[in-house]
């Protein structure tokens, strides 16, 4: 397993833009595939994006389709989220999700390492 440490949260305006990364520890990052999940108050854990370990293969949920890009830096074992024109509706808490492999699934369970979650808020 890897660990997991979400930071580029924050209050942003509708609108506005913010990004989020995930640094992991572990020599085996490159070989993960990863994924971001968030969770508003209230309502279960929903599916974000998510990249294969090398890049090329991604997934999106429709709600972020055209507003958020999912990429990876796996010299700086690192994995980003650009959220971009934010709405009310994307707040909540968004955690990094690790699992080996080449697949891009969008369960949860799929998924065996976690972050601890960071808080975004949009609001005016």
């Amino acid at each position: 397993q890897v660990q997991l440490v979400e930071s580029g949260g924050g209050l942003v305006q509708p609108g506005g833009s913010l990004r989020l990364s995930c640094a992991a520890s572990g020599s085996t990052f490159s070989t993960y595939t990863m994924g971001w999940f968030r969770q508003a108050p209230g309502k279960e854990r929903e599916f974000v994006a998510a990249i294969s370990w090398n890049g090329p293969s991604t997934n999106y949920a429709d709600s972020v389709k055209g507003r958020f890009t999912i990429s990876r830096d796996n010299a700086k074992n690192t994995v980003y989220l650009q959220m971009n024109t934010l709405k009310p509706e994307d707040t909540a808490v968004y955690y990094c999700a690790a699992r080996p492999g080449m697949n891009v699934p969008s369960t949860p369970g799929a998924y065996g390492s976690w972050g601890q979650g960071i808080q975004v808020t949009v609001s005016s």
